[in-house]
């Protein structure tokens, strides 16, 4: 399983001077629902008597066709003494399966530097090599546990693994645009879910329903989304109920507030009755 990083991953390599291999791998891990993985010539790669470091892009042939990524990263061999004293590189390049899915420096550091008595980039038998990257730009789709996805559903997707990691654990789909297609199906449920309850439609509620039946037989574990199915039913329910308590009670003030007017009213008549017969008659009333 690829490690999800943010931006920098860091890879340790144990008894590095007695590595008997002319190329090493580290683990692969993801950045921006990107997989990466970092290659090093322990003995040097074009370049003799020094270490070599690229970026690759791992499993190019299963990616859509046509993908590219422009990506900013600077690769870091770690001193492990002073931070300062780490040997740092940076570049800018665009990956892709025509034209290269590796790139980085044939002399990173030399081997007399790494290996030299207290240089700080080998302690115990271990060399650290980081890397952080920016990705800038990608173009196509990119592979999220075997759903190819436009990069503007990468981060909710993920988001969603992150959070429900067995939601496509039983999916057995071999064909990768039907994969995708229920991804696609799966994403347009959830983002018709984000509507308020009061304002979602019946119908799409419904609708709703055949959708994750569908998800379901095809082998997607979508007991949470189920659950939320149900909750904004009830939800949706409980605001109906609401709006017609709402305009009963509407009703009801309308009526209190005519009837509070018609008694303000009525108190009026009679304050005015109650004053005149407080007031003193006049000579001119009594012989009108």
């Amino acid at each position: 399983m690829e490690k999800k990083v943010d931006k920098k991953f860091t890879w340790v390599i144990k008894d590095f001077s007695s590595l008997q291999y002319d190329k090493i791998f580290s683990d692969k891990f993801v950045v921006s629902g990107c997989k990466w993985y970092i290659s090093a010539y322990p003995k040097g790669y074009k370049v003799d008597n020094f270490l070599s470091v690229y970026l690759e892009v791992p499993d190019c042939g299963s990616l859509p066709s046509g993908w590219r990524r422009h990506a900013r990263y600077r690769l870091i061999v770690v001193n492990q003494r002073s931070e300062k004293l780490s040997r740092q590189l940076e570049v800018q390049h665009w990956f892709d399966v025509t034209c290269s899915n590796n790139w980085g420096f044939p002399s990173m550091l030399s081997l007399d530097e790494i290996n030299a008595k207290d240089s700080g980039f080998l302690v115990k038998g271990e060399l650290k090599i980081a890397i952080k990257i920016d990705l800038l730009e990608i173009i196509g789709k990119v592979e999220v546990n075997g759903f190819h996805l436009f990069s503007s559903q990468v981060e909710n997707v993920s988001r969603m693994f992150e959070k429900h990691p067995k939601t496509a654990s039983e999916v057995h789909l071999k064909n990768p645009n039907i994969r995708t297609g229920y991804m696609n199906l799966l994403l347009c449920l959830i983002d018709t879910l984000r509507q308020s309850p009061q304002e979602l439609p019946k119908d799409d509620l419904d609708e709703a329903h055949y959708a994750l039946e569908s998800l379901t037989d095809a082998g997607f574990n979508l007991d949470w989304l189920e659950k939320k199915i149900s909750q904004v039913s009830e939800m949706k329910e409980k605001a109906k109920d609401g709006e017609i308590r709402r305009q009963e009670i509407e009703i009801e003030l309308k009526d209190l507030k005519q009837k509070c007017s018609d008694v303000d009213a009525q108190l009026g008549k009679e304050k005015s009755k109650a004053l005149a017969a407080k007031t003193p008659i006049s000579f001119d009333d009594i012989i009108e």
